[in-house]
């Protein structure tokens, strides 16, 4: 039909029994055709809509063809029914297209559609397939609580406003592959009976599947992410592949539960993961990730690794990495393992400068593979007061950087919390030193588990709360002397000054004036009768005159290196000096233990 109307076209209540021809038709006009009821095939293909074209609450029991319809000012089908299929493929909708309530029960095909303003599929129901692949929404397009009990089909669709599907239903596959969200994608609450595939689709604003459900299959692969990735509270049922995806923002799992296997491949900024539960296998790699994996929870074995490379696609090619290319490295950092049950836990390559532990439960099991680093203490000397303070290297923990930033006389470098991290002090932090140590000799590595062997050791010497003073003492005494039987430098240091000062004692009261002279004495019994001898040996006297001579020097050497390795000199001394060497092969061999002990915890495999 290609009839023409000028005027406003009334076709309120109409019942059409026999079909209703209205090809190519032209409504300059309203078209009202309000309850109408189609009784055959309506077709309104290539039809022109001037004005407002208003079909609220008809019935359409044929096919309603509305392919390559244009329509000018709003299309309005609130509550409309289509018994048989609804093609709208290739229609342009340059007003709003409304269709709140609608119900399809066939087909209903709006592929290559056009909407030019906000479409509105709020409570549609469709029974069978929903087919937009290749349709351009360029106001909003909002599917809020519709459902799709067939497929829906939205591959290569564009969104340029935003997508609304928040409590939406899918119980067949819901088809996004390759479509692109310009603005915000809001999934809230939407269930995904079937398959969700993502595979490919660009999200340049953020998009949201809070509280989503994925009872099937989720699938991202390729997917591309500009802003930020919610995913919280979402629940994915059975197998999970979110990746390899590119996110310039956040991907937050905070609250989600897997409970079937998971692979996350993720390129993001951050990676979110509080109180997550995995409820079965999960290996998460990553590039350029903080994860943050407080109080998650998970039952099987789950790998947090770092990877190297930039993601292969599908097709085989390298995930291109916008947004995240300019950053300075492609390292995973881990910013907490707070309430964490470690046992299951292996990290692999990743920065553990940052991470908090404290609170974290059987972290004597935790598994660290490849390349882990932890924080350095500050590198250079501090001379805010006599002595200089200065520290060795060795791994620290993040708390204890911030906790002794905290002090009123911290030395610069220690880096300060950026956010509250609670009351915790050298009491909360030796027993984490403590679980590291263990899970780094578990792991054969003692010179790794030395440094937090000395870590556990200082918080045990500044914690006032349970250890008593006698105890602190001790332990500085053990510090001062060793470093924890740790540094080996220090422990010969000390025996080097013992020695140097015990030569001194040597040299200035130790040795005597002279060696001492034997003289014989005999008395000859009148007659030539038998001689008797009596051989003494005069006492050692204390020296005069100068002491410090080079021949004194090597006697006080020679005794005092046989001190050291409890021999005795077998050299005449003095009384003053007989104390002396008694003190010397008590705490010389000792110092000398320690930096032996040292290097051992050094070198030990």
């Amino acid at each position: 039909m290609w009839a023409t109307f000028t005027g406003t076209a009334r076709f309120t209540s109409a019942t059409f029994t026999d079909g209703a021809g209205f090809a190519s038709a032209t409504f300059m006009g309203m078209a009202w055709f309000g309850s109408a009821t189609f009784m055959g095939a309506a077709w309104f293909e290539s039809a022109t809509f001037t004005g407002a074209a208003r079909f609220e609450s008809a019935i359409f029991t044929g096919a309603a063809w509305f392919g390559s319809a244009t329509f000018t000012a709003d299309a309005r089908f609130e509550s409309a029914i289509f018994t048989g299929a609804a093609w709208f493929g290739s229609a342009t909708f340059t007003g709003a297209a409304r269709f709140e309530s609608a119900i399809f029960t066939g087909d209903a095909v709006f592929g290559s559609a056009t909407f030019m303003g906000a479409a509105w599929f709020g409570s549609a129901t469709f029974t069978a397939d929903a087919r937009f692949e290749a349709a351009t929404f360029t106001g909003a397009a909002r599917f809020e609580s519709a459902t799709f009990a067939g497929d829906a089909v939205f591959g290569s669709a564009t969104f340029m406003g935003a997508a609304w599907f928040e409590a939406a239903t899918f119980t067949g596959a819901a088809w996004f592959r390759a479509a692109t969200f310009t603005a915000d994608a809001r999934f809230r609450a939407a269930t995904f009976t079937g398959d969700a595939v993502f595979a490919w689709a660009i999200f340049t604003g953020d998009a949201w599947f809070e509280s989503a459900t994925f009872m099937g299959d989720a699938w991202f692969e390729s997917a591309t992410f500009t802003g930020d990735a919610k995913f919280e509270s979402a629940t994915f049922e059975r197998a999970a592949s979110l990746g390899p995806l590119v996110c310039a923002g956040r991907v937050q799992l905070s609250g989600a539960v897997f409970g079937g296997p998971v692979t996350l491949l993720l390129a993001t900024r951050r990676l979110e993961c509080r109180r997550t539960r995995w409820s079965a296998t999960a290996e998460l790699r990553l590039r350029y990730a903080t994860v943050d994996f407080a109080h998650a929870v998970f039952e099987y074995p789950l790998t947090i690794a770092a990877e190297a490379s930039p993601f292969v696609r599908t097709d085989g090619g390298p995930m291109a990495e916008q947004g995240l290319g300019g950053a300075p490295d492609a390292r995973v950092r881990m910013a907490s393992l707070r309430g964490v049950d470690a046992a299951h836990l292996v990290l692999a390559d990743v920065d553990l400068s940052q991470c908090l532990f404290t609170g974290t439960v059987h972290l004597d099991q935790l598994r660290l593979e490849g390349a882990c680093t932890f924080a350095k203490v500050p590198s250079r000397t501090a001379w805010r007061r006599w002595p200089p303070v200065r520290f060795t290297e060795r791994r620290t923990l993040a708390e204890e950087h911030h906790w002794r930033a905290s002090q009123s006389a911290a030395v610069p470098g220690w880096n300060v919390t950026v956010f509250s991290t609670g009351r915790v002090g050298p009491a909360q932090m030796a027993p984490v030193y403590r679980a590291l140590r263990k899970a780094f000799e578990d792991g054969k590595n003692e010179p790794g588990a030395a440094d937090f062997y000395y870590g556990e050791m200082e918080m045990r010497r500044h914690d006032r709360a349970n250890t008593t003073r006698a105890e602190r003492g001790l332990l500085h005494g053990y510090w001062l002397l060793s470093g924890y039987g740790l540094r080996a430098s220090r422990a010969l240091g000390w025996l080097a000054a013992a020695m140097f000062v015990t030569i001194l004692l040597f040299m200035g009261f130790g040795l005597p004036k002279d060696d001492p002279k034997q003289e014989a004495t005999g008395t000859v019994p009148p007659g030539g009768g038998k001689v008797t001898f009596e051989i003494d040996k005069n006492e050692p006297q204390n020296p005069t005159g100068d002491r410090f001579s080079g021949q004194r020097f090597e006697k006080a050497l020679n005794v005092t290196l046989n001190s050291v390795v409890f021999r005795s000199s077998g050299q005449d001394l003095t009384t003053a000096g007989t104390y002396i060497e008694m003190a010397s092969r008590v705490t010389e061999p000792i110092l000398l233990g320690l930096a032996v002990l040292a290097v051992r915890n050094r070198v030990k495999r």
